[in-house]
């Protein structure tokens, strides 16, 4: 594994003058990805925030290939790019080796593109995939998604007179992937640069379809001032929210165990889309939270073969 100063000094496959928000983590953690790739690669990403704000027409960030996908197809694109790369590799018409990666937001990953994701999973496609969760359609106005956390306030599910945010719990997708039976999977988050490296340099090492799902919040939609976001992941990760681990070889492992469970609140108070849980009025959404967090990450304990 790569250590910071070898990182630093890679090549910089994201050029800056970018149009990302002050504070902007989902591209912290694209620039961690993508300085954690050595060799020739090409990339697909969905529309959505990270493709608007590094391809606006004529203008590109990206210093490497990279295909512009619809919503609900950068899985697809890739698989079909990988399978021509093949073919052409094994009619010699290619000789140097090419790593794959399609990039998504929950939006576009959880929901809308499940189904060409799902699809590549099954084929056995060697290629990364890599979901950027935010938590919400960010780039068209703060929609609710199904990675969306209970309770949160969104526009499509807003907290008001009637309801107080989204009803549901998030889909657990991580886990929808590790059913497929791939390669590699994994949950990461930018805060830890170290996990996220590791996590990548061994989904492009493995043969096969990888998976990363990387929390990244975003401070217009989450509503915390733009120097808090990789604060925010932190706590995300030590409340046992967001945990990070891994599934290799058939087996989960987990790559980093708070010390000291946080309560939930520790991470939604800092959120102005979650202020409306703090009222006592709502002291029983609150506590519904926090009893599903531990249910889950209960559960993950065992699967991993780890106590409480």
């Amino acid at each position: 594994m790569a250590n910071i100063k070898q990182l630093a000094q890679r090549e910089q496959r994201i050029a800056p003058g970018h149009r990302a928000c002050a504070g902007c983590v989902p591209m912290v953690a694209f620039q961690q990805i993508m300085r954690s790739v050595e060799g020739h690669v090409v990339v697909g990403c969905a529309t959505g925030c990270m493709e608007v704000i590094t391809t606006i027409y004529p203008y590109t960030s990206w210093n490497i290939p990279f295909i512009h996908n619809a919503f609900e197809n950068s899985a697809a694109t890739i698989s079909g790019v990988e399978t021509a790369y093949r073919v052409l590799k094994k009619k010699g018409k290619v000789n140097k080796d090419v790593k794959f990666i399609a990039f998504g937001g929950d939006g576009g990953t959880y929901d809308i593109g499940l189904q060409s994701l799902s699809g590549a999973m099954e084929r056995g496609h060697n290629m990364l995939y890599v979901c950027y969760d935010n938590e919400a359609y960010m780039n068209t106005g703060i929609q609710r998604s199904s990675a969306t956390p209970f309770a949160a306030d969104t526009k499509t599910a807003p907290a008001g007179k009637v309801e107080q945010g989204k009803r549901q719990f998030p889909k657990n997708l991580t886990e929808i992937i590790i059913a497929h039976n791939v390669a590699y999977a994994a949950q990461a988050s930018a805060h830890n640069w170290r996990d996220l490296n590791k996590k990548v340099e061994k989904a492009l090492a493995v043969d096969g379809p990888a998976f990363i799902n990387v929390l990244a919040p975003c401070p217009p939609g989450w509503r915390f001032p733009s120097d808090d976001g990789i604060e925010l992941a932190k706590l995300a990760v030590d409340t046992c929210f967001w945990p990070l681990y891994e599934f290799e070889n058939h087996q989960r492992k987990l790559t980093y165990k708070p010390k000291e469970k946080l309560p939930l609140v520790e991470w939604l108070k800092v959120q102005g889309r979650f202020r409306h849980l703090l009222r006592e009025d709502n002291k029983g959404l609150l506590e519904l939270a926090q009893k599903e967090v531990d249910r889950r990450w209960e559960e993950l304990l065992a699967m991993c073969g780890e106590s409480s």
